[in-house]
C-alpha cells in the first residue's frame, strides 16, 4: 500500500526537520532538494525514505549540522573539500558548484571530498553541470556492501557513477547507475515489501547466490555489476574501486572496509584510514573543446538516432539514459509523490518527534 504526498507537503516537511536538528536556512533547502530529487525521479530508496536515516546518524553525533565547509588542498583546476562532516546532501552541491567555477576559469575542474556523509543521488549533482553547457560528472564511495569478484568479504560499496551532458532541444543525457548489479536501495524496497530479489543481485555469507532480499543482512553481499565472472562482474569490480579510489584514496577519505557505515545501529570503524565518506565530482565546460551550440547540435542528433533505432519489442521503445526519470518527475510533479506505508510511517514518527505537521 502507499500514500500520496505533493512535492510540496514533502518539501516544506523535510525543510523543517533539517532545521530542527541545526540545519541553517539554506541548507536545510538545499538537503531538501536533493533528497526530494530521488523521490521525483522514482529513486525512492535515496528519498524521503532516508530522511529518518539522516536524523538517526546526527543523534550518534555522526552528521554535523552546521559544517565548515573548507577547501584544504587546491590548484587551478583541482581542490580538495574537507566536508567538516556535513550532511552529503550539502557537501556535494557545494562541491561540484566549486568544480563549475573551476571550470569556468580554466576549462575544467575536479573536486574531491572528504568527511563527508550520504549525498543523495548521484545524478542530481552531475546534472547541476548541464546548466552551465557543462558536462558533468559525480561518484561516490558508500558502506561496504560490495563482495569483490571470488570474495566472500565485503569490501566495497554500491559507489555510483553520473554523468550528465547538455544537449540543445532534446533534454540531457543523464547516466546514473550504481557499480553494482543493483544499488542496495532496490534491495531495502524488495525487503519492504516482503519480496524476493533476482538472482546476480546477492550471495550469502558462503559466496552462493540468493534470492533472499535480507541476504546481505544474513551476512552476504551484494554482487559487482554482472553478477558473477561469466557475465562481467570483474568489470563491476574494476568500476568500484575506481570510484573508492577518487572518491576517497584521492581526497583522505575512509576507502574500501573502513568507509563508516549509512545505519547508525553500526559503529565506524575504530582504526579508520581517513575522515568520513569521500565523494568526486567534475566539470568540463563544452566550449573548452569546441563552440558549445556546435556540440549541443550534434548530441541532439545523437539522441534522436538512438532513439529512433529499431526496438526489438515493437511495444518497446529504445530510451536514453535520464528519459525514465523524466518522465516519472513530470508524473509526480502532475500527481504527487507515492510513499510506501512503511515510509510514511517512518516521516509520522518524525513529525511526532519534532512536532511538525505533516
Amino acid at each position: 500500500m502507499t500514500r500520496t504526498f505533493t512535492y510540496e507537503e514533502l518539501f516544506s516537511f523535510t525543510v523543517s526537520i533539517f532545521k530542527e536538528i541545526g540545519c541553517p536556512q539554506k541548507d536545510a533547502i538545499t538537503a531538501s532538494r536533493v533528497l526530494l530529487s530521488a523521490d521525483l525521479r522514482g529513486v525512492d530508496s535515496h528519498g524521503v525514505a532516508r530522511l529518518s536515516g539522516y536524523i538517526r546518524l546526527w543523534e550518534k553525533g555522526r552528521i554535523n549540522a552546521k559544517p565548515q565547509i573548507k577547501v584544504v588542498h587546491e590548484t587551478p583546476s583541482t581542490a580538495t573539500i574537507d566536508g567538516d562532516a556535513g550532511l552529503g546532501l550539502v557537501v556535494a552541491p557545494t562541491a561540484m558548484e566549486l568544480a563549475m567555477e573551476k571550470a569556468y576559469d580554466v576549462g575544467s575542474g575536479w573536486v574531491s571530498v572528504k568527511n563527508s556523509n550520504h549525498y543523495g543521488i548521484a545524478g542530481y549533482h552531475s546534472l547541476m553541470a548541464t546548466t552551465k553547457d557543462m558536462i558533468g560528472i559525480s561518484m561516490t564511495n558508500a558502506s561496504p556492501l560490495v563482495a569483490p569478484t571470488f570474495s566472500k568479504e565485503r569490501l566495497l560499496g554500491t559507489n555510483p557513477i553520473a554523468v550528465a551532458i547538455p544537449a540543445g532541444e532534446e533534454p540531457p543525457f543523464v547516466g546514473d547507475m550504481a557499480t553494482t548489479t543493483a544499488a542496495n536501495g532496490k534491495l531495502e524496497i524488495l525487503q519492504r515489501k516482503g519480496s524476493e530479489a533476482p538472482y546476480g543481485w546477492i550471495q550469502d555469507s558462503d559466496g552462493q547466490p540468493t534470492t533472499n532480499s535480507f541476504g546481505v543482512k544474513d551476512g552476504g553481499a551484494l554482487l559487482p555489476l554482472g553478477g558473477d565472472r561469466e557475465h562481467g562482474s570483474h568489470k563491476g569490480y574494476i568500476l568500484g574501486s575506481v570510484v573508492d579510489i577518487f572518491s576517497a584514496v584521492l581526497s583522505g577519505a575512509n576507502y574500501g572496509p573502513w568507509v563508516p557505515p549509512f545505519v547508525s545501529f553500526l559503529e565506524p570503524s575504530q582504526n579508520p584510514v581517513g575522515e568520513g565518506l569521500g565523494h568526486f565530482f567534475g566539470a568540463m565546460r563544452i566550449d573548452a573543446f569546441r563552440p558549445a551550440q556546435e556540440f549541443k547540435d550534434n548530441m541532439d542528433q545523437w539522441i534522436r538516432r538512438f532513439r529512433d533505432s529499431e526496438p526489438v519489442d515493437p511495444d518497446q521503445n529504445v530510451i536514453i539514459p535520464g528519459d525514465p526519470e523524466r518522465a516519472l518527475e513530470l508524473e509526480r510533479k502532475r500527481n504527487g509523490i507515492p510513499l510506501l506505508m512503511t515510509v510514511v510511517e517512518d516521516l509520522y514518527s518524525l513529525s511526532e518527534k519534532f512536532g511538525i505537521g505533516l
